[in-house]
């Protein structure tokens, strides 16, 4: 007999299970035997009571059960989570290298089955967010697991930062917070800041305070081929957050970069970023809305820019919002493509899983129609390999990143 409460799921529940996906919603919950606290594990079954997997459930949550094993035998110890991670760990370290291997996505949720688990890697400082129920009630444990491999893997690590100061925790019944997580494994874990280097660039990075974890690894190798195309090209640089792409297109030999975020403290850490690399001679930040701007160069018949970058935060976060986030991923890049010379560079991209590639792609056909250009696909690209695509996880998929010319 197993010990865990039943999950009995619907027809549909079943389907979705079966096929790989790991989440049973509440809706598709009809019964359930056995008592069970949230955060626990539970068996998914099918109508008929058959096994499907075994996962965390959260009554609070609109995902109730997050599966994370189909297999009967798996025993839920410290030897099944540490087998997991050095599995997550090592294919870091193959598909990435040695050298990335230093500033990477080490755990990315649903891909690594560690549900609703971020943690991102830069040099010396891990951050983690933890967005489900049941891996929070295990951290401690799953961390000191996470430091002990790494340091068993000859890597230098002095802390582990928790930024798990999002809302959706509060959706999970858990509370907001950012911290150290303190643990004997790691008695002395210094100063929130970092530095890093992508690319052959220097970045500083603040664990506490920069957006989400501190820096945006999964665009790692869509701006090295930024920096291919850049050489003697005058970059405009869109939401630039740290600096990154802008500073990939002046490392690539770029005349001139200009890198525009709303933020004063974004414009303030990518002129900083440039300074440390000596690039400030030729990428200077600005601080302006990319709407407001595109809109004020093209009416002032500008010329300027024959390399524009499109990089904007997720404009949907909801199926509910698609349409509108459609408008807007329109507006700049119809904005864009006038901008730009022919022969000109864009390129372009959607954060957003629910911006699915069919809606962006048809964005993009309709933007060039109504500027009246026509696009030279250049490179079609997704996120870097540390954020691995499950193709029966689609969620799992969410950057869409385009390069062309305009002819």
């Amino acid at each position: 007999m197993r010990k865990y409460a039943k999950f009995y799921v619907t027809p549909k529940g079943e389907r979705a299970a079966r096929n790989g996906h790991p989440w049973v919603f509440g809706e598709e919950v009809t019964k359930v035997e056995g008592d069970y606290a949230n955060g626990d594990l539970v068996d998914v079954v099918t109508p008929k009571g058959k096994y499907i997997g075994t996962g965390f459930v959260n009554d609070a949550s609109k995902i109730r059960v997050r599966i994370i094993s189909n297999n009967t035998n798996d025993k839920f110890d410290e030897a099944f989570w540490e087998r997991r991670l050095r599995y997550a760990l090592e294919y870091r370290r193959t598909v990435m290298g040695e050298q990335d291997f230093q500033c990477c996505r080490l755990i990315f949720g649903e891909a690594d089955q560690f549900p609703g688990l971020t943690v991102d890697r830069f040099n010396d400082l891990l951050v983690t967010q933890t967005l489900s129920l049941g891996i929070e009630l295990r951290k401690k444990m799953l961390f000191n697991l996470l430091i002990k491999i790494l340091q068993d893997m000859g890597q230098n690590i002095r802390g582990l930062f928790e930024r798990n100061d999002v809302k959706i925790r509060l959706l999970e019944g858990m509370e907001e917070g950012k911290n150290w997580f303190t643990t004997p494994l790691l008695p002395e874990h210094g100063p929130v800041t970092t530095e890093i280097i992508e690319n052959g660039i220097k970045y500083t990075v603040d664990v506490e305070n920069g957006q989400k974890t501190g820096f945006f690894l999964d665009q790692k190798y869509n701006r090295q081929a930024v920096a291919k195309l850049a050489k003697g090209k005058h970059v405009l640089d869109c939401f630039t957050h740290t600096g990154s792409f802008a500073l990939n297109a002046a490392q690539g030999g770029a005349a001139s970069v200009t890198a525009v975020d709303i933020s004063a403290e974004a414009v303030q850490m990518a002129d900083h970023n440039a300074a440390i690399n000596g690039y400030d001679h030729v990428m200077k930040g600005l601080q302006a809305n990319v709407f407001d701007l595109l809109s004020e160069l093209f009416n002032n018949h500008s010329h300027q820019y024959d390399f524009i970058i499109l990089d904007p935060p997720a404009f949907t976060k909801s199926g509910s919002t698609v349409k509108n986030a459609i408008r807007g991923y329109k507006e700049i890049n119809l904005k864009a493509m006038k901008l730009l010379p022919r022969g000109g560079y864009l390129a372009t991209c959607s954060c957003s899983h629910f911006m699915k590639e069919e809606f962006f792609v048809e964005m993009l056909k309709d933007a060039a129609r109504d500027a009246n250009v026509s696009l030279r696909q250049i490179e079609a690209r997704q996120q870097a390999p540390d954020h691995p695509i499950l193709w029966n996880v689609p969620e799992t998929y969410y950057l869409k990143f385009y390069i062309f010319q305009v002819v």
